[in-house]
């Protein structure tokens, strides 16, 4: 099942890569939503960790995750420990941010139009 969350970014760690290949990228988003703020750690792996490069501390972001669970066993004496991860697999500019980024968007598009009237010989 995936969640949703919506905040600002407080802070993004450098990519991790593990002797087996595998790589994560650790990231804080301050969720405001409700009475009290929530500090959330968040993970993206594998290839997904690029997807931070564009980002920044204070931007306004919508983080799509899912909740994973695991169960560990301590070699030494077999105690057993669960952990769980917020794994995202996209994220987006939101607020102000997006609103802009839109708003370049479309007049990108619109000079796109205008540049079809050009007079090139090719």
């Amino acid at each position: 099942m995936s969640n949703t969350l919506k905040g600002k970014i407080k802070l993004i760690q450098d990519t991790e890569t593990f002797g087996s290949g595998f790589q994560k990228r650790e990231f804080v988003v301050i969720d405001e939503s409700g009475q009290y703020p929530q500090t959330i750690l968040l993970q993206m792996t594998k290839e997904n960790c690029g997807k931070l490069d564009n980002f920044k501390a204070g931007e306004e972001v919508e983080v799509s995750y899912f909740l994973n669970g695991r169960e560990w066993t301590n070699p030494e004496d077999s105690a057993i420990k669960y952990f769980n991860s917020l794994v995202a697999w996209k994220i987006d500019y939101a607020g102000k941010h997006a609103d802009a980024i839109q708003g370049e968007a479309l007049t990108a598009a619109q000079m796109g139009d205008d540049s079809e009237d050009d007079d090139l010989p090719f």
